[in-house]
């Protein structure tokens, strides 16, 4: 009997502590402290996942590739590098095909579509499969990016930490956003990168709140990746700078030229995204895998990340036609890649072609000009522009760029491109983030209005009124003037017993009625609650852990003006903790 009573007591504890907990989460800044705590947790987690990720691709090129080299493409046999990236296409699509179609989406596009219409809730085999798809897509030659899979991983960290911890929907959303920032800041070495493509591309908007964990978590990846592998940088950049300011002019016609081949981009990774569409997953892979094989055949440097390849353009290493052959070829063999559904990023490969075609510019122009900058100079500024006109991400780019460089001279050449290009691609062509196209292909769309931003910040456990009563449906006189003396604004009535929907009534009226008639009434007749003259209304139900965006959709598919707040786990689902209305959202979105 005194340990039922003792645990029993320490439920009842933690269930209030916890309860606390959400009630401080669902705000703004009383729940910052714990949200900067998760925010660690959720970097440490998702850095552990990538330096994973990382160690299985490598452990996979070993058994492939000469000498283990996850670059090591080009070393390969023409006939192996074919064979190599079909028996990759059909291997991964045969995967696809054995799972659920729901278990296939994977990458940003999933990390987005869960974000908008899931609360983030983030599945742990879609996170699985991504791990597994992605290391054999890289590893055997396609055209895509490590990033996009690490971003989903990432991603997952965060959403499975939240869901483990039972915290808020609003604040799910900020961890999330914190796994992929410690996602990008892994991959790359750049924690500041990290957050801001985090908070540009996937939360969609700045606040002092989001920040906090945000950093926290891309700070404390970076600080793991480089325990494990060392503070190198993806890519080696010389030094560079322009070498007169009467080169502005070209930075920007190059910066135009990067929109060009990024509107260019988008176009051809929707095309592929249309062929064959309705055939098996397999089929799809497969072709994606013949034709990046019959690029290889001519071209290896297009397989894989292409990080090596990278770096000679950035050293100017490779010439004028080979430059403009690498262009197109990674264009071609990336679009037939994401298009036709191989699971991996990317970013990767928009930073392979930028730089291509940037380094192109470059030597074209020093064929003009012996003194204008290197090649090299143009090849970064080319990645830049590239990875900021197809994500739309212009800060995100830009700081990648200065990272990458550790140069404030790239600065201001930098803003010029990266802004130019974000234009073009999307005024001159009317082309927004490639994510929105192939979430648009998939029949989905961004829903991130201000009211929609404004409403999934705030949890509704900050806003509920808990000046509530839940009597029986029938009750006595004397009951009914016991419960008025609670002062409570509510009467609640879910446990009703006729066939009709839950309810409730202002105390108010209930108040009115026993004024009005209680001479007539004796203490123990009972009062229907449910018959009684009262302003009543249909009522529904919401998690306490929901947010505003929640509760707002929520009224409008049950048709109803007031929700009551529920539990969330285990035997809170049947406790009430207090009530929100649609005054409660219109006040929260008009602050």
């Amino acid at each position: 009997m005194i340990h039922t009573r003792l645990f029993d007591f320490i439920r009842r504890t933690y269930d209030r502590f916890h309860e606390a907990q959400l009630v401080k989460m669902s705000t703004d800044f009383h729940g910052l402290p714990l949200l900067a705590l998760l925010g660690l947790l959720c970097g440490l987690l998702a850095g552990t996942v990538i330096i994973l990720f990382r160690l299985f691709m490598e452990a996979a090129a070993g058994q492939i590739l000469p000498a283990g080299n996850v670059e090591g493409f080009e070393e390969l046999p023409r006939a192996l590098r074919f064979a190599l990236c079909i028996a990759g296409g059909l291997l991964v699509g045969l995967i696809l095909h054995a799972v659920k179609p729901k278990t296939r989406s994977l990458g940003v596009v999933h990390v987005l579509e869960r974000l908008d219409y899931h609360q983030g809730n983030l599945p742990l085999k879609n996170a699985v499969l991504q791990f597994i798809a992605a290391g054999i897509s890289i590893v055997s030659g396609h055209s895509v990016g490590r990033e996009g899979p690490s971003v989903h991983l990432g991603a997952s960290s965060g959403s499975l930490l939240g869901r483990m911890l039972h915290v808020p929907n609003n604040s799910v959303r900020l961890l999330v956003g914190s796994g992929v920032a410690a996602a990008i800041a892994a991959a790359f070495n750049t924690p500041l990168a990290g957050v801001i493509f985090a908070m540009e591309v996937v939360i969609m908007e700045y606040t002092v709140i989001g920040f906090t964990p945000v950093i926290i978590a891309a700070v404390s990846a970076t600080t793991l990746t480089r325990v494990v592998f060392g503070d190198d940088s993806a890519f080696t950049v010389p030094v560079f700078e322009m070498s007169s300011v009467y080169e502005i002019p070209l930075v920007a016609l190059m910066g135009a030229v990067i929109g060009c081949v990024a509107a260019l981009f988008i176009q051809l990774t929707m095309f592929a995204s249309s062929v064959l569409i309705s055939r098996d997953i397999w089929v799809r892979t497969t072709l994606a895998g013949v034709i990046t094989g019959f690029i290889a055949l001519l071209l290896p440097q297009v397989m894989g990340t292409g990080y090596d390849t990278v770096n000679h353009l950035l050293l100017a290493q490779i010439g004028l036609a080979g430059v403009l052959l690498l262009t197109v070829a990674k264009l071609l063999s990336t679009a037939a890649a994401i298009g036709l559904g191989i699971p991996a990023g990317i970013i990767g490969p928009t930073l392979f072609i930028g730089a291509a075609a940037g380094g192109a510019f470059g030597w074209i122009g020093n064929a003009v000009d012996a003194e204008m900058a290197s090649p090299g100079f143009y090849a970064m500024l080319g990645m830049a522009a590239m990875m900021a006109a197809t994500l739309q991400a212009p800060l995100a780019a830009l700081i990648s760029l200065l990272e990458l460089t550790d140069n404030q001279a790239i600065i201001l050449p930098g803003m010029i491109a990266v802004v130019i290009a974000a234009l073009v691609t999307r005024v001159v062509f009317g082309k927004s983030s490639i994510y929105r196209h192939l979430m648009l292909a998939r029949g989905l769309d961004y829903r991130n209005t201000p009211m929609s931003r404004a409403l999934r910040r705030v949890g509704v456990a900050s806003v509920m009124e808990r000046d509530l009563v839940q009597p029986a449906q029938s009750i006595s006189l004397r009951a009914a003037a016991q419960l008025l003396q609670q002062e409570p604004r509510w009467i609640l009535l879910k446990d009703v017993t006729e066939d009709h929907r839950p309810s409730i009534l202002p105390a108010a009226d209930l108040a009115s009625f026993l004024s009005r008639d209680s001479e007539r009434l004796e203490e123990e007749d009972l009062l229907d609650l449910m018959r009684i003259p009262a302003m009543r209304q249909d009522i529904s139900s919401v998690s306490i852990i929901a947010t505003l965006q929640e509760a707002h959709e929520r009224m409008l598919a049950e048709n109803c003006q007031v929700l009551y707040v529920t539990g969330a786990h285990g035997a809170t689902k049947n406790k009430v903790f207090g009530i929100v209305t649609r005054e409660h959202i219109d006040n929260s979105y008009k602050l």
